[in-house]
Order: C-alpha cells, then sequence, then structure tokens
C-alpha cells in the first residue's frame, strides 16, 4: 500500500482546510484509516479514525466538534476537514492504514498502524 498526503498549508486561526490522502494496492475498503499528527518533541498522536465501511468514527478530545474525518472508497482517499484552526493544531499531519483491526472497530495507537504517508504540514497562524 501507498499512501499519498495533500492539502497541507498555512491558515489564519479560525479559518478551515482540508489534507487527503490518496491509497494505492491493497484493496480500499478492506482496511481501517487514521489521521495522525506530530509536532517537535512531541509524540505522535492519533486525531481521527474512520472503519472500512466509513460508518464508524473517532476524533481525539481535542479536535471533536472541529475536524471531520471521510473516506471515498471509491476514489481511495480519506479526507480530514479542519474547521475552526487553532495555533495549537500546527503539526505534520500523517495518513496511516490499519489493516488489523475488525470491521467496524478502530485503533489510535501508532504501533497498531501498518503503512503511513508521507506526512502533510499544517500551520496555523494567530
Amino acid at each position: 500500500v501507498q499512501l499519498q498526503a495533500s492539502g497541507g498549508g498555512l491558515v489564519q486561526a479560525g479559518g478551515s482546510l482540508r489534507v487527503s490522502c490518496a491509497a494505492s494496492g491493497r484493496a480500499f475498503g478492506t482496511y481501517a484509516m487514521g489521521w495522525f499528527r506530530q509536532t517537535p518533541g512531541k509524540e505522535r498522536e492519533c486525531v481521527a479514525a474512520i472503519s472500512r465501511s466509513g460508518g464508524n468514527t473517532y476524533y481525539a478530545d481535542s479536535v471533536k466538534g472541529r475536524f471531520t474525518i471521510s473516506r471515498d472508497n471509491v476514489k481511495n482517499t480519506v479526507y480530514l476537514q479542519m474547521n475552526s484552526l487553532k495555533p495549537e493544531d500546527t503539526a505534520v499531519y500523517y495518513c496511516a492504514a490499519d489493516f488489523s483491526s475488525l470491521p467496524g472497530r478502530l485503533r489510535v495507537l501508532r504501533y497498531e498502524y501498518d503503512f503511513w504517508g508521507q506526512g502533510t504540514l499544517v500551520t496555523v497562524s494567530s
């Protein structure tokens, strides 16, 4: 599986941005997907995850109500819509694929994910 993230950039606080992750290789609808973010000196944290069918989602408390994860299993793409952005959302955002979670189940730990995209930088200015 190859994952290609895109859509990062510079946005003012309060603004919106959508990052995308295009997948190739294994059939997209057979694995869960997650979005993680990382800042220097901090652990990579899961901010959102979505099940194979898209029926189940997870959000970290820090982004709940502001971020929305979705997927298009025809376009083989997962999205992260980020609204009401804050300076503390500044990070490199990574998409990742989880091959081993059971259908409908979501996992949020970094080591549980099998493949990673290259990351896209999101910078929120105050």
